[in-house]
């Protein structure tokens, strides 16, 4: 693999990768500090992370070589 697309795939994974923390933090700011008022948040932002984290796992799938 040239190493100039191995590193635009590895930034995009970042990127992908970058999306589910953000939620994960999201959702970890609810818990710790809101969870009495924002509780009802959390069934949304479960849909985001996963779907968020599918998309890491199907661009991992489809470049099996990235690390």
């Amino acid at each position: 693999m040239e190493k100039e697309l191995e590193k635009e795939l590895k930034k995009e994974l970042a990127m992908y990768k970058r999306k589910v923390v953000e939620i994960a933090g999201v959702i970890h700011d609810i818990v710790e500090d809101t969870i009495w008022t924002d509780y009802v948040k959390l069934a949304g932002l479960s849909h985001d992370i996963e779907a968020a984290m599918q998309k890491v796992i199907d661009f991992k799938a489809l470049h099996p070589e990235l690390k």
